[in-house]
């Protein structure tokens, strides 16, 4: 890690990631990079961690998204697919992740945050696709698709402008609204329902979820149910059950 980048890895198995930059609204510095990739591969490769909470410092942003000052000094035209730390994209990652937007997501910012798997917004965060106004584009944005209606989707691109929290829960963006004070506990809290989740369940889950989402409907059935296998020929497929029965919790052993 790096100080633009945070990272702390509970005793309960959630790890969070905090983009420690607030002076320049956490935007996608050379510094918060470099630490994001290594705190993302901290995250896959630590068996004790099981899911992860990403945020950001400070009460205005999230994330401002990319640095446009080093895009200018560089002359940026077409960004390496390597540059941003993308969620399951440019980072491979194979458990669940959850955006907790404390400010403004825009552009690179909204980019990291729609990359999660969840998302919990403070009622004072603020989302946009800025790139119209700045002559940049967006291609990030295409799974937007799966998540909100066209038309809605359409009119955020084409225009740039914000969206309030309110307005990104009304369209199915974010999962869980709430007081800026309370953000990082509702956040851990809807980690903490998944983590009660027997871990190759959750693991199943993701895929199905994953799965359904970019095929279509006989072909994912299909992929979903290989995907399962595993889950249900585990030890745990027989513990929840038996636990059920015995009226206890489950002792999930992941295996």
């Amino acid at each position: 890690m790096n100080d633009a980048v945070l990272f702390e890895a509970r005793d309960d198995g959630i790890a969070i990631i905090t983009l420690n930059q607030p002076a320049t609204h956490n935007a996608l510095s050379l510094e918060i990079r470099k630490g994001l990739f290594a705190a993302w591969d901290r995250f896959e490769h630590d068996p004790a961690l099981r899911i992860a909470i990403l945020t950001g410092a400070g009460e205005k942003a999230f994330c401002a998204g990319g640095d446009l000052k080093e895009m200018v000094e560089r002359g940026l035209k077409v960004p390496p697919r390597d540059m941003f730390p993308v969620p399951y994209d440019s980072v491979e990652l194979s458990k669940p992740t959850i955006a907790a937007v404390n400010g403004v997501a825009f552009a690179g910012g909204w980019m990291i945050a729609q990359a999660c798997d969840l998302c919990v917004a403070s009622n004072r965060a603020k989302f946009a696709v800025t790139e119209v106004k700045v002559g940049r584009s967006s291609p990030w944005a295409a799974p937007l698709i799966n998540m909100i209606p066209q038309r809605i989707m359409m009119e955020i691109l084409l225009t740039g402008k914000p969206i309030t929290a309110q307005r990104a829960y009304e369209i199915g963006l974010v999962n869980r609204l709430t007081e800026p004070e309370s953000l990082l506990e509702t956040a851990l809290e809807l980690a903490a329902e998944i983590l009660d989740g027997a871990p190759l369940s959750v693991k199943a889950a993701r895929e199905t979820v994953m799965l359904a989402t970019e095929m279509g409907r006989s072909a994912g059935l299909a992929a979903a149910r290989g995907a399962s296998e595993y889950c249900y020929n585990s030890e745990d497929a027989q513990e929840g059950p038996r636990a059920f029965a015995q009226k206890r919790k489950p002792e999930w052993k992941g295996r």
